[in-house]
């Protein structure tokens, strides 16, 4: 079993040693996370067929730049961002782990790690999507159930897609409703960022993602301890020899 405090208390003591390195992968994967594009709106008063058709034109060219710019950000989150994203996970779990926690991003973008990766992340969105098709609160539970997808590759991005689905849902059993409360639980500090003009949020998030490794930290150890998955599989052994190499 885990609590939150004992979570949140690992994470700031590790805070203490490398938040303004933390504070800079949380920013990294939060534009990784993808973000949101506004509309504009147009306007005209003359009758006129040319102004009519004029309009008709501008706005046209509007629509036609928004769509193609979410085509370019869908592309970048899925070709890039996704793996920022795990390259930022796997930050958080060495740093909780003290261990070295160089090179993360690469690490991510290695001939040999990146397409697990993209297809694994791809896959698992959506899977959350399809769910949230049917209904939106099927959507959020398995949300919850896939959320160490990215955790379990920044371990072994290569542990394949639907083993990597399974492994988080495994993981995830019984703690979905205990990490809600552990999101809700950080509500109250991102109010008091956004009082500070909004910009007090970026300061919370190395708070929560290094929480949110502790707890990937727990799951792991407890999936261990229930043979729901080896240490091959996440290939723990193997770190353990590049880390004693490195030194």
């Amino acid at each position: 079993m885990w609590s939150r405090k004992e979570l949140k208390d690992r994470a700031k003591s590790i805070l203490r040693e490398i938040y303004w390195c933390a504070f800079g992968v949380s920013i990294v994967i939060a534009l990784a996370g993808g973000g949101s594009s506004g509309g504009g709106s147009a306007y005209h008063h003359n009758d006129s067929n040319v102004y009519n058709h004029f309009d008709d034109w501008r706005l046209a060219l509007i629509l036609l730049t928004i769509s193609i710019g979410i085509v370019v950000l869908i592309f970048l989150r899925i070709f890039i961002g996704y793996n920022l994203e795990v390259g930022g996970r796997r930050y958080f779990i060495q740093s909780a782990q003290r261990k070295n926690n160089k090179k993360c991003f690469s690490f991510a973008f290695k001939e040999g790690n990146y397409i697990g990766i993209v297809k694994t992340m791809f896959v698992t969105k959506v899977f959350i999507f399809l769910w949230t098709l049917l209904l939106i609160i099927p959507g959020i539970i398995k949300s919850y159930a896939y959320r160490m997808v990215p955790y379990i590759l920044a371990d072994n991005p290569n542990i394949g897609v639907m083993d990597a689905i399974k492994l988080s849902n495994e993981m995830t059993r019984g703690h979905k409703f205990e990490i809600f409360v552990l999101d809700l639980s950080f509500i109250g500090w991102y109010l008091l960022g956004a009082l500070a003009l909004g910009v007090g949020v970026l300061f919370v998030m190395p708070y929560e993602n290094a929480t949110n490794a502790e707890l990937y930290l727990v799951l792991r150890n407890n999936a261990l301890t229930d043979n729901l998955c080896s240490s091959e599989d996440l290939l723990l052994q193997q770190q353990n020899t590049d880390e004693f190499n490195e030194w």
